[in-house]
């Protein structure tokens, strides 16, 4: 049996999403320029390609019999989570990439036969990086987060999209809108990795979505549950780390508030 150094590999995952950002920061100049002519789409797909392939080489190259999970398909198809899965999203809030170079990230989780082990989110922007090894803290930058304090829904600040309060096609229009009504507030970042690092770090309070693949949220969700805040779908079941999933992440005690008042325990 291999044994799994997790202080190396996470070592070697803070060196590699750092240097992931710097390229990325490099290429803005790029970016601001092509996005002027053309289409920008095509600019930010190669980037995010890239940016997979990068990690895929370093990963392969060091790791070779860990596996890969990837939003652009690069990596490897997967079936179930045995042995270290790497979970990645290269880019994180692509429409935000493209439109306002800021408010993305680079997001890396990493399983051991199914459990989280390591979660690293990386504002490439703002330099913060969000990091966890299971059981020893979240820390921002070299600054450990503090355990999450419970809340109620009208001293919270709640992340939501709005189009998830309007005519959609996966949740009943109006079963959200009294939340919305009841918090202190409500925001939306465009970027699940920065949303749940915001609720790590304690500058928001939930965040509730009912569409995301395993990458957007596969290294938050690690962090959230290292605080003691409580990560689910939105009926209040299990993640699927392998298939799209909804996701219901909220500090301790404002999780079952939402589910039980507002979610009516998936009662919908």
């Amino acid at each position: 049996m291999v044994t799994v150094n997790l202080h190396e590999i996470d070592t070697y995952a803070k060196q590699w999403i750092k240097e992931a950002g710097e390229r990325i920061r490099e290429s803005f100049p790029k970016t601001l320029n092509i996005a002027a002519k053309s289409n920008p789409n095509d600019l930010v797909t190669n980037i995010d390609q890239e940016t997979e392939q990068y990690f895929i080489e370093k990963i392969k190259g060091t790791y070779p019999d860990h596996k890969i999970l990837g939003e652009e398909g690069y990596g490897d198809r997967l079936e179930k989570l045995e042995g270290v899965v790497w979970i990645i999203d290269p880019i994180d809030g692509t429409m935000n990439f493209i439109h306002q170079q800021r408010n993305f990230a680079i997001s890396i989780g990493i399983y051991e036969d199914g459990i989280g082990k390591i979660g690293i989110i990386y504002d490439v922007v703002h330099d913060e990086l969000y990091h966890v090894l299971k059981g020893h803290g979240v820390f921002l930058n070299d600054i450990q987060l503090s355990n999450l304090k419970e809340t109620s829904v009208h001293e919270s600040i709640i992340a939501l999209n709005a189009t998830w309060v309007t005519e959609n096609r996966r949740l009943p229009s109006d079963l959200l809108a009294p939340l919305v009504k009841e918090a202190r507030g409500t925001r939306s970042y465009g970027s699940a990795a920065l949303e749940m690092v915001y609720l790590a770090s304690g500058r928001i309070d939930a965040y509730i979505t009912p569409r995301l693949a395993p990458w957007d949220f596969a290294a938050g969700i690690i962090m959230i549950e290292e605080l003691g805040g409580v990560a689910t779908n939105l009926r209040g079941g299990k993640l699927d780390l392998l298939n799209q999933s909804s996701l219901f992440v909220a500090k301790p005690g404002l999780h079952g508030e939402i589910l039980k008042k507002y979610l009516k325990n998936g009662q919908w």
